[in-house]
């Protein structure tokens, strides 16, 4: 590098309106992403890959927005960029203010990748991009202006914008999302937009006044970065970004596919940001890799462990995350080049986030059959620690090595053996058989998870005994003998089975996700039952009945498909409708290889609707149902559109008279009676409400599982039936808020459900 002298501006803009400037345009950029992702996720029944297409959508945006930044510096002066780039923001205002654009056309389930993509680049696309280019721009801004004058490095910048982004994350959930409606929100981050117009117009016409002569003249002459430096840029950005909607996917599916979560991974994401761009980092590079090894390790090892309380699982993956992310960022700044470089380095860094983000939404769901896209960068994040000198590992290193991939091996062998005798049909474990087996295989990976932790300075020995344990932990965790897997945007569908004594046979499963979504005995004489949720004994079961008896034949829509158990129920007089957004789950549920409720059980028509119910069953005549059952709140992905009361209005107009809705609202993380009891209230109708929970001794032939349900009806009489029946009580809708489209409060039901379970709490 050779120094140049630099003449003094006579005039400076105050280094306080460069700050206030990224800081809004990052708070505006990062509010805007779960706002628009809260207005197309009902269009597509509530999917958590809605969140991660769009997060890859807005990483090609920002990517989009860094290039065009690399490009206005072309522009010699700085007075020429300003007014280029205020002119872009208004011209890119016309696509306001913020909302859904039709002209892409209603959602697609065949294609809804491509439709999603359409619709964001339609309705946000343009504003979002030139939006945040700002951030590199103005930093670009301030090198060439005080960081000129005075020599300070403008990368502090990029730690106010992201302090911007973390703000408006946290404020999203915590203020704007339950305290405005969508409309207000739409309209309020549109005025926002307008707002930064005039701030960025002001900061442009504080930079244009330094005369042309007190602008570097001659910039320092620094090399180029090597391809080299710039594939290292890229791919200590990418793991970050993918490891980030890996863990969305984990935490979204097991509760709900909503906002308020969402944030979580990305807000620390950004933080980690924050803390690598401090000039003394509030976490040292030495303690992070210490942190880091211990987090991964555990993260590793019991990933596929779902059983165990949500709240703990939910810190050690946020943990590992955290942790990951900010060791790759602090190596990412440590290789930072001269500010002359400043937006190729930013380009870089954004490309590596559309690297991440797009293996994830678009590459891991076609090459893989489940959601391995996570354990697998996590795994592979451990080769962006140091390496080490491996001539010089000591004997003892090597000892922890094998001893770690030992263990990690043992572990599926002591599954094959041990684990197939407990499960096998002549020989069913005891509870603390199963313990003890749980035990040695737990303590087996605690093991590993030491060794791992030991070997924590060679990069290479750490990534083995992870990798390895990875693969033996997701082993150990599924005890059920899965027997094919499907994959789509919706989600991942597991076909097993397993050994059921009073069945005498085996029963096949489908699950969705980490939730199971029907079963099918395989013994002949029970096949043609309905299961789990579904039996006679269960509130579904029992409006079937009590139906059944009083009409010679019924018109019945289904809202979810699963193995399609209530076809079941289906007489030669009635006739079923099934409404699901997943075409994968048609196909599967009617292959006659698989299950058998729709194709040889049913005595009747049965056919299908496929899309999102919202938009499908209000295409329906109205009052054509005699039941119409909403059975999609399950644990994986709640769509919460299909529980508002504008959507129960609509359910109600498809009732007959004396037709009966029922709201299938049992899920392991969330409260979902209160509200829905509210909502049948506000939505006008009249409700009851069941707990219901099977006796110790399973009757023969059956297969139950508690279930929580509401059902509502257009007048009292429609209920009376079940208002003389014991198991039913008058729904009580005073709990709760009720939700409407604007309004929805997943928060509230997670703590609900978590104060239910913790009764310290207030």
């Amino acid at each position: 590098m050779t120094n140049v002298a630099v003449a003094v501006p006579a005039r400076q803009a105050p280094p306080s309106l460069f700050v206030l400037t990224v800081f809004t345009s990052a708070a505006l950029v990062f509010m805007v992403q779960p706002m628009v992702a809260k207005l197309v996720l009902p269009l597509l029944g509530g999917s958590p890959s809605v969140w991660n297409t769009s997060m890859a959508f807005f990483q090609i945006a920002l990517l989009a927005g860094y290039f065009y930044a690399h490009l206005l510096q072309r522009i010699p002066t700085v007075r020429g960029q300003a007014i280029a780039h205020v002119s872009a923001l208004i011209v890119a205002a016309v696509a306001l203010p913020l909302r859904v654009n039709g002209l892409a056309g209603p959602p697609s389930s065949e294609h809804p990748n491509m439709w999603l993509l359409a619709v964001l680049a339609l309705s946000i696309g343009a504003p979002f991009a030139v939006l945040s280019a700002t951030a590199p721009l103005v930093q670009a801004w301030h090198a060439r202006t005080i960081g000129a004058a005075e020599g300070k490095e403008p990368y502090a910048l990029y730690a106010a914008s992201n302090f911007g982004s973390l703000l408006a994350l946290l404020a999203y959930p915590m203020l704007v999302e339950p305290l405005s409606s969508l409309a207000g929100q739409r309209y309020g981050w549109s005025a926002g937009y307008a707002l930064f117009v005039l701030v960025i117009g002001t900061l442009g016409v504080a930079v244009s006044r330094v005369r042309a002569a007190d602008v570097v003249k001659s910039q320092a002459t620094t090399p180029p970065p090597t391809w080299r430096q710039r594939a290292i840029w890229v791919l200590l950005a990418a793991i970050p970004s993918s490891l980030m909607l890996g863990v969305s996917t984990y935490i979204t599916t097991d509760v709900a596919s909503a906002p308020f979560l969402w944030v979580l991974p990305l807000a620390l994401y950004l933080t980690t940001f924050i803390i690598a761009f401090q000039d003394r980092p509030l976490i040292p590079l030495g303690a992070t890799l210490v942190l880091q090894a211990a987090a991964v390790a555990i993260c590793a090892a019991f990933l596929p462990f779902r059983a165990s309380f949500f709240g703990v699982q939910l810190f050690i993956h946020l943990a590992a995350f955290f942790l990951t992310a900010l060791m790759c960022h602090q190596r990412l700044v440590a290789r930072r080049p001269d500010p002359a470089h400043l937006t190729e380095f930013y380009l870089c860094l954004s490309l590596g986030g559309v690297v991440g983000g797009a293996f994830n939404a678009f590459l891991a769901p076609m090459i893989f059959n489940d959601v391995w896209e996570y354990p697998i960068v996590l795994a592979l994040a451990c080769l962006a620690r140091p390496w080490g000198d491996l001539s010089r590992v000591r004997h003892w290193t090597w000892a922890m090595l094998i001893l770690g991939v030992v263990a990690a091996v043992a572990t599926p062998i002591a599954v094959t053996f041990a684990g197939g005798r407990m499960t096998s049909e002549s020989v069913v474990g005891s509870f603390d058989q199963a313990e003890l087996f749980d035990m040695a295989v737990k303590s087996l990976l605690g093991l590993a998870v030491i060794a791992a932790f030991m070997v924590r300075r060679q990069a290479l020995f750490f990534f083995a005994i992870i990798a390895v344990m990875s693969y033996a932990a997701e082993t150990a965790a599924d005890r059920t003998d899965t027997r094919q897997s499907w994959r789509s945007f919706f989600g991942v569908l597991k076909l097993s089975q397993t050994y059921v004594p009073s069945l005498e046979g085996r029963v096949k499963m489908l699950a969705h996700g980490t939730t199971l979504h029907g079963a099918q005995a395989q013994n002949p004489a029970y096949a043609c039952q309905p299961m789990v949720y579904y039996t006679p004994s269960t509130p579904i079961g029992q409006v079937f009945v009590a139906q059944q008896k009083q009409k010679p034949g019924l018109r019945i829509g289904t809202v979810g498909l699963g193995t399609g158990s209530v076809a079941g129920y289906v007489r030669e007089t009635d006739h079923l409708t099934f409404f699901e957004i997943d075409p994968l789950v048609v196909r599967v549920a009617t292959d006659a290889a698989h299950f058998t409720y729709t194709t040889l059980c049913a005595k009747s028509l049965v056919d299908y609707v496929i899309g999102d119910a919202r938009l499908t069953v209000a295409e329906q005549p109205d009052a054509s149902f005699d039941i119409l059952l909403i059975d999609a709140f399950s644990s994986d992905a709640v769509p919460a559109h299909l529980l508002t009361v504008e959507a129960v209005k609509g359910y109600l107009k498809k009732l007959k008279p004396d037709g009966v809705l029922i709201l299938h609202l049992s899920n392991r993380n969330l409260d979902l009676m209160n509200p829905a009891q509210a909502v049948a209230r506000a939505a006008g109708g009249y409700a009851m409400a069941q707990n219901y929970r099977p006796g110790e001794d399973d009757p023969k032939g059956t297969w139950e599982s508690s279930e929580d349900a509401v059902i509502v009806a257009r007048n009292r009489e429609a209920l009376a039936a079940f208002a003389a029946d014991g198991r039913w009580r008058d729904a009580d809708p005073f709990k709760a808020r009720p939700w409407t489209d604007d309004y929805t409060n997943l928060a509230g039901s997670l703590y609900a459900n978590l104060k239910s379970r913790w009764t310290w709490l207030p």
